[in-house]
Protein backbone atom coordinates (compact mmCIF):
# COMPACT_ATOMS: atom_id res chain seq x y z
CA UNK A 1 0.00 0.00 0.00
CA UNK A 2 1.23 3.51 -0.84
CA UNK A 3 0.06 6.88 0.21
CA UNK A 4 -0.44 9.19 -2.78
CA UNK A 5 1.24 12.26 -3.32
CA UNK A 6 -0.79 15.61 -4.54
CA UNK A 7 0.61 14.70 -7.92
CA UNK A 8 -1.02 11.17 -7.95
CA UNK A 9 -3.96 12.73 -6.24
CA UNK A 10 -4.32 14.97 -9.47
CA UNK A 11 -3.62 12.21 -11.63
CA UNK A 12 -6.60 9.85 -10.00
CA UNK A 13 -9.10 12.57 -10.40
CA UNK A 14 -7.94 12.89 -13.69
CA UNK A 15 -8.30 9.00 -14.87
CA UNK A 16 -11.58 8.96 -12.33
CA UNK A 17 -10.04 6.54 -10.03
CA UNK A 18 -11.10 8.66 -7.43
CA UNK A 19 -13.51 11.62 -6.95
CA UNK A 20 -13.60 15.28 -4.68
CA UNK A 21 -16.39 17.18 -5.33
CA UNK A 22 -16.02 19.82 -4.90
CA UNK A 23 -12.69 19.76 -5.72
CA UNK A 24 -10.97 23.15 -4.20
CA UNK A 25 -6.90 23.53 -5.71
CA UNK A 26 -5.62 24.95 -2.02
CA UNK A 27 -6.89 22.15 0.00
CA UNK A 28 -4.26 19.94 -1.87
CA UNK A 29 -1.68 19.00 0.83
CA UNK A 30 1.74 17.50 -0.64
CA UNK A 31 -0.10 13.73 0.37
CA UNK A 32 -4.09 14.57 1.10
CA UNK A 33 -6.53 17.03 0.59
CA UNK A 34 -8.01 19.49 3.54
CA UNK A 35 -11.84 18.32 3.71
CA UNK A 36 -13.91 21.17 4.82
CA UNK A 37 -17.23 21.64 7.72
CA UNK A 38 -20.40 21.20 5.57
CA UNK A 39 -22.77 20.87 8.85
CA UNK A 40 -22.78 20.62 12.62
CA UNK A 41 -24.75 18.81 14.09
CA UNK A 42 -25.31 19.70 18.27
CA UNK A 43 -27.21 16.77 20.10
CA UNK A 44 -27.89 18.71 23.22
CA UNK A 45 -29.83 21.02 21.33
CA UNK A 46 -31.06 18.65 18.50
CA UNK A 47 -29.70 21.53 15.81
CA UNK A 48 -28.22 21.49 12.27
CA UNK A 49 -25.81 24.37 11.48
CA UNK A 50 -25.40 24.94 8.17
CA UNK A 51 -24.16 28.31 7.56
CA UNK A 52 -22.07 31.19 9.42
CA UNK A 53 -20.12 29.72 12.91
CA UNK A 54 -21.22 26.97 15.32
CA UNK A 55 -20.02 27.78 18.88
CA UNK A 56 -19.83 24.21 20.62
CA UNK A 57 -19.80 24.16 24.48
CA UNK A 58 -16.77 22.77 26.83
CA UNK A 59 -17.41 19.12 27.02
CA UNK A 60 -20.22 18.42 24.43
CA UNK A 61 -20.76 15.79 21.46
CA UNK A 62 -20.91 17.19 18.63
CA UNK A 63 -20.91 15.52 14.57
CA UNK A 64 -19.49 17.13 11.55
CA UNK A 65 -20.50 16.19 7.74
CA UNK A 66 -18.15 17.53 5.34
CA UNK A 67 -18.28 19.70 2.46
CA UNK A 68 -16.72 17.30 -0.29
CA UNK A 69 -18.75 14.23 -1.78
CA UNK A 70 -15.51 11.52 -2.18
CA UNK A 71 -15.90 8.83 -4.77
CA UNK A 72 -13.04 6.03 -3.93
CA UNK A 73 -12.46 4.16 -7.06
CA UNK A 74 -11.65 0.53 -6.46
CA UNK A 75 -7.80 0.03 -5.45
CA UNK A 76 -8.36 3.30 -3.48
CA UNK A 77 -8.51 3.69 0.48
CA UNK A 78 -8.10 6.49 2.73
CA UNK A 79 -7.20 7.77 6.70
CA UNK A 80 -8.70 10.67 8.30
CA UNK A 81 -6.40 12.72 10.27
CA UNK A 82 -8.13 16.11 12.01
CA UNK A 83 -6.29 19.46 11.29
CA UNK A 84 -3.89 19.94 14.49
CA UNK A 85 -5.22 23.57 14.38
CA UNK A 86 -8.38 21.44 16.13
CA UNK A 87 -6.24 19.37 18.47
CA UNK A 88 -4.78 22.86 20.07
CA UNK A 89 -8.43 24.00 20.89
CA UNK A 90 -9.17 20.78 22.28
CA UNK A 91 -11.33 19.05 19.24
CA UNK A 92 -11.26 14.93 19.28
CA UNK A 93 -12.74 13.23 16.32
CA UNK A 94 -13.69 9.59 15.83
CA UNK A 95 -11.53 8.77 12.63
CA UNK A 96 -11.31 5.59 10.45
CA UNK A 97 -10.81 4.46 7.11
CA UNK A 98 -12.78 5.23 4.14
CA UNK A 99 -13.72 1.99 2.45
CA UNK A 100 -12.63 1.31 -1.43
CA UNK A 101 -15.68 1.84 -3.58
CA UNK A 102 -17.55 4.45 -0.87
CA UNK A 103 -18.79 7.25 -2.47
CA UNK A 104 -20.11 9.99 -0.08
CA UNK A 105 -19.59 12.81 2.28
CA UNK A 106 -18.00 12.04 5.57
CA UNK A 107 -19.71 12.12 9.14
CA UNK A 108 -17.27 12.36 12.18
CA UNK A 109 -18.32 12.51 16.05
CA UNK A 110 -16.85 15.18 17.39
CA UNK A 111 -15.91 15.90 20.92
CA UNK A 112 -14.59 19.37 22.19
CA UNK A 113 -12.65 18.16 25.59
CA UNK A 114 -11.68 21.37 26.31
CA UNK A 115 -13.20 23.65 28.91
CA UNK A 116 -14.13 26.49 27.23
CA UNK A 117 -16.41 27.11 24.27
CA UNK A 118 -14.85 26.39 20.59
CA UNK A 119 -16.07 28.20 17.43
CA UNK A 120 -16.28 26.13 14.28
CA UNK A 121 -16.96 28.11 11.04
CA UNK A 122 -19.05 26.33 8.52
CA UNK A 123 -16.69 26.20 5.39
CA UNK A 124 -13.25 25.66 7.61
CA UNK A 125 -10.71 23.17 6.61
CA UNK A 126 -11.48 20.33 9.50
CA UNK A 127 -9.45 17.49 8.68
CA UNK A 128 -7.21 15.58 6.18
CA UNK A 129 -7.88 12.95 3.64
CA UNK A 130 -4.89 10.76 2.83
CA UNK A 131 -5.46 8.39 0.11
CA UNK A 132 -3.42 5.10 -0.29
CA UNK A 133 -3.05 2.62 -3.37
CA UNK A 134 -4.31 -0.97 -2.77
CA UNK A 135 -1.57 -3.42 -4.42
CA UNK A 136 -5.16 -5.58 -5.01
CA UNK A 137 -8.91 -4.74 -6.26
CA UNK A 138 -10.51 -5.92 -3.43
CA UNK A 139 -12.99 -9.25 -3.48
CA UNK A 140 -16.30 -7.17 -2.38
CA UNK A 141 -15.81 -3.30 -2.53
CA UNK A 142 -18.30 -1.00 0.24
CA UNK A 143 -21.41 -0.93 -1.69
CA UNK A 144 -21.05 -5.01 -1.79
CA UNK A 145 -20.16 -5.74 1.56
CA UNK A 146 -22.66 -3.30 3.48
CA UNK A 147 -23.33 -0.33 1.97
CA UNK A 148 -24.97 1.37 4.91
CA UNK A 149 -23.86 4.74 4.46
CA UNK A 150 -22.49 4.60 0.67
CA UNK A 151 -24.04 7.53 -1.41
CA UNK A 152 -24.76 9.62 2.41
CA UNK A 153 -25.17 13.34 2.16
CA UNK A 154 -25.01 15.99 5.14
CA UNK A 155 -25.00 14.38 8.99
CA UNK A 156 -26.22 11.19 8.88
CA UNK A 157 -25.96 9.12 12.69
CA UNK A 158 -26.95 5.88 11.57
CA UNK A 159 -29.09 4.33 8.87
Amino acid sequence: MAVLSDGDIEQALKSDELGIEPFVQKNLTPNGYDLSIDEVYLRTTDEHIKEGVAVIPPLTWFAISTKEFVKMGPQITSQLWIRSSYARKGIMASFGKVDAGFHGTLTFGCFNASDKQVEIPIGDRFCQIVFEHLEQTPKALYHERSGTYQNQRGVTLKR
